[in-house]
Parts: C-alpha cells; sequence; structure tokens
C-alpha cells in the first residue's frame, strides 16, 4: 500500500508473529522551511488503549478525526472495521470534515487499515504499511526487513523502518514513538 505525500511526517504499520507495531517520527514542519517541533506524538493509543492509531497531516485536522474516530470506537462497541467505515462516510460526506487534511492507520491488534477522507478504509495485501512524506521509505524498509525473515519483532522493525526514513526524507526525524497491540 502507497503512502499519501503528506509533508511533515511518517508513519508505518507492521505485522509480525501475531502483533502489530504502529511508529511514527515527532517532527512538525512550518511549511518547506523549518521545524515547528521535533516530539510531537503522531501515535496514540485509543479506546482504553485498545486501538492504537498514527495519523499524518495537519495537526488540528489528524486531533479532530482521531477523537472522532474514538467517537465511534465507542459507539461501535470496539468494532475496528465498523468504526473506520463510520468515519470514512462521516468524513467524506460531512462538508466541514469533508476539507480535512489528513489519513490514519489503525489497528486493535488483529487487523490494520488505512483511513482517509476520500472513502478509504483499506487492509494492505502485506504484513505492512505506511503513510506520510517518508511513507514510502518506511514502507520499502519494512517489507525488506519482513522479506529478509530477520529475527526482529514487529516493534523492531517498525522503529528501525522510521529511522531508515528518517536519514532520507527531510520531514521525517528519528524521535520515535510506537505502540504495538495484539
Amino acid at each position: 500500500m502507497s503512502s499519501l505525500d503528506l509533508k511533515g511526517t511518517t508513519i508505518v504499520a507492521v505485522r509480525k508473529d501475531g502483533r502489530i507495531a504502529i511508529a511514527g517520527d515527532g517532527q512538525v514542519t512550518g511549511g518547506q522551511s523549518y521545524v515547528v517541533k521535533g516530539n510531537a506524538r503522531k501515535v496514540r493509543r485509543i479506546y482504553d488503549g485498545k486501538v492504537v492509531i498514527g495519523f499524518a497531516g495537519t495537526t488540528a485536522d489528524a486531533i479532530t478525526l482521531y477523537e472522532l474516530f474514538e467517537q465511534k470506537l465507542n459507539a461501535d462497541n470496539g468494532d475496528l472495521t465498523r468504526a473506520a467505515v463510520d468515519l470514512a462516510k462521516q468524513w467524506r460526506m460531512d462538508k466541514q470534515l469533508r476539507n480535512l487534511e489528513a489519513v490514519m492507520l489503525a489497528s486493535d491488534g488483529r487487523r490494520m487499515f488505512y483511513i482517509s477522507g476520500t472513502g478509504d478504509v483499506l487492509e494492505p495485501e502485506e504484513d505492512c504499511m505506511a503513510i506520510g512524506s517518508g511513507g514510502n521509505y518506511a514502507l520499502a524498509a519494512a517489507k525488506a526487513y519482513l522479506d529478509s525473515k530477520v529475527d526482529l519483532d514487529a516493534e523492531e522493525i517498525a522503529r528501525r523502518c522510521i529511522r531508515i526514513a528518517s536519514t532520507i526524507c527531510v520531514y521525517t526525524n528519528d524521535n520515535i514513538i510506537c505502540e504495538v497491540v495484539g
């Protein structure tokens, strides 16, 4: 699954041995010329810690979406699939939400989804996916690690993928937050 080209972040999700890790960097970039903050938390646990999300996009838009997603999870009794579809439908249909510039990865430890405002709720064909400006670098690294059968767990692979992306993408740093479910 390819990444959305949003400037200022990299988020990767990796599934291995029944666990899913979502990792992201901490850089917030102002326009194309300066770093506003280096330790933003773009990967979070929601729904009493049972679901992990990572988001890319403008900060206020991303926070709005993760709060709305948690409301959907509560309304759908934690059903990740149903909540993701409900969020995508509302996001696409609502005039104000439709203008939000963000995307999200979400996992409950069994499934993982890419959720967007265009109505996408996608599960990856493989055991990894990534978003953000460094997403393609992190995705390539994740595929290589998973294909190589290295003796690393999902968390270590996700962390290494963000570290690799941070050496290539100027909008990504190596201040890594990683959460694991499953």
